[in-house]
Parts: C-alpha cells; sequence; structure tokens
C-alpha cells in the first residue's frame, strides 16, 4: 500500500458539486492499494501513520502525534499512486489492485483508522472527487508498506 500523508490546516473533498467531507488541522491521507498488498500492508502502514509525529511541540520540533493535536483526518482512495511511467508519457495502473480489491482494502484502512478517530472522513471509492487543501508547511511524506 501506499500513502501521501499531507499536514493540512483544512481539507475537503467535493463530489458532484457538494462538499461530502471537511476537516480542520489534521491529516490528507492519498490511500492507494497495489495488486499484492493485503490487510497485513494496510496494518503496518495505518501503525506507522497513526503514530506520526509531524506537529510541532513548544520547542518547534516535530514531535506531536494527530491525537496529541487533537487533529482530524481526511482519507482519500487513490489507485493512481501506483501508475508506472517507466514506458512513454501515458502512465499504467496494473500494479494497482482491481477495483474490487481496492475498495476491499480501502474499507478495512478505514476501520483501523476508525478505531483511532473514530469522527474520521472519507472521500468516495471511485468517485470523481475534487480534493482542496492547505497544506501547512507545507508537510508532506510518502510512505510504501515496502519500505516499512
Amino acid at each position: 500500500m501506499r500513502a501521501i500523508i499531507q499536514r493540512v490546516k483544512q481539507a475537503e473533498v467535493t463530489i458532484n458539486d457538494e462538499i461530502s467531507a471537511k476537516i480542520k488541522q489534521g491529516f490528507l491521507v492519498l490511500l492507494g492499494v497495489g495488486v499484492e498488498d493485503t490487510e497485513e500492508e494496510a496494518d503496518l502502514l495505518w501503525r506507522k501513520i497513526s503514530g506520526m509525529r509531524i506537529f510541532a511541540d513548544a520547542e518547534g520540533k516535530t514531535n506531536l502525534d494527530l491525537k496529541a493535536v487533537d487533529g482530524n483526518l481526511l482519507i482519500i482512495s487513490q489507485f493512481t499512486l501506483y501508475a508506472n511511467c517507466k514506458k512513454g508519457n501515458r502512465p499504467s495502473f496494473t500494479d494497482a489492485a482491481s477495483p474490487e480489491k481496492g475498495e476491499e482494502l480501502y474499507k478495512y484502512f478505514l476501520e483501523l483508522a476508525k478505531q483511532d478517530f473514530p469522527d474520521l472522513e472519507q472521500g468516495e471509492f471511485g468517485a470523481n472527487m475534487s480534493v482542496n487543501l492547505i497544506n501547512d508547511g507545507p508537510f508532506t511524506i510518502y510512505l510504501d508498506s515496502d519500505d516499512l
């Protein structure tokens, strides 16, 4: 699994010209599921994200996690994190999970996150979404479960 974690001041997702989810300070997580991913990768990735300390403490050091700052969480499915651009200029997505498997693991990941953040917000799997955010820092982290 792959994730882009963005520390945000606020973020929202719009579907069919209506805001469907919105957060204030916290993490916007773009989540991609690969063809070989399992629940084990989801567990590993969520543990890493949930403990990530990228908020500043009183000394300005990034020592605080999402819970310590009473932060919010918005998770969006994004299969394009598995784009392969090695050949030509048109990306291939053969490394991304099938829509059925992708949705299953996306929902599993959401359930993991809800255990720690019951008020999390989410996108809609497979929908054409517009994501609007104010990146704080900017602070953006890329994680791949294969590298954890």
